[in-house]
């Protein structure tokens, strides 16, 4: 069965017809940006390129779904979608080059050691893609290092354990010269999106993290990298204060 999944994915046919669909894709995503949402910010807009780079058509639909000033209204869902998205971003691009490093540059066998350098990278990147907004908006070094802590390992170490297991069992002993080993990296960076959204649906219904801003008020705010409070979330905090009989105070994250 895992021999027959390996092949499938690597086939040529499927593998060209991948790349295909990602270019598209991020080609609808750019035009659509620079054409509709131009006022999302800076970090928002590099969140949804690398999404669907990393998640081709699924990206773009969580992007459609979430991401633009067009949507119906915000929710939960949406909002849960973004803050993974935001997540994704930097945890892909670390576990990207964290997997690289350890098999290729360095050469190591251990699926041990490659899993402990990627997911370090993995969270580094991710964690610090969420300090840094923290810093712009005015919090101190150790507010925004504690937020980000509490706001995000939790879907960071679910996001990771599920890429980096999936990518190490798929791609068995392949090299970075073989098309098994980038076919379980793609497919690994999906898996790890999908695990991580049912826990950032918690975290944020539960107050842990606030999330990321509704695109609808983006423009409204002082800061251009879209993570941030905005009124939607107040709303969501008094409902669910009223619900437990007690006050919410929103945390960033």
């Amino acid at each position: 069965m895992m021999e027959a999944i390996r092949q499938f994915v690597t086939d040529s046919i499927v593998m060209s017809a991948w790349v295909i669909t990602v270019v598209i894709a991020v080609g609808v995503l750019i035009r659509d940006l620079l054409t509709h949402n131009a006022e999302l910010g800076t970090l928002m807009k590099v969140v949804w390129v690398l999404t669907v780079l990393y998640s081709g058509l699924l990206g773009l639909a969580v992007y459609f779904f979430s991401g633009r000033k067009q949507i119906s209204c915000d929710s939960l869902w949406r909002r849960s979608w973004r803050s993974d998205a935001h997540c994704y971003s930097g945890c892909g691009a670390g576990e990207i080059i964290g997997v690289i490093l350890a098999s290729a540059v360095i050469g190591l066998t251990s699926n041990l050691w490659v899993g402990l350098i990627t997911f370090t990278f993995a969270y580094v990147t991710g964690f610090t893609l969420t300090v840094g907004p923290l810093l712009n908006e005015g919090e101190s070094w150790g507010a925004a290092i504690k937020d980000a802590f509490w706001g995000e390992t939790v879907s960071i170490t679910a996001m990771e354990l599920s890429a980096i297991g999936v990518d190490l069992f798929l791609a068995g002993k392949a090299t970075i010269g073989e098309p098994l080993f980038w076919a379980s990296l793609v497919i690994s960076l999906t898996i790890g999106l999908l695990v991580a959204y049912p826990f950032n649906v918690g975290l944020i219904y539960f107050g842990v993290k606030e999330g990321m801003m509704n695109p609808q008020h983006a423009g409204e705010h002082g800061h251009g990298h879209g993570h941030g409070h905005d009124h939607d979330h107040d709303d969501h905090d008094a409902q669910h204060a009223a619900a437990h009989g007690q006050h919410t105070q929103p945390q960033h994250g």
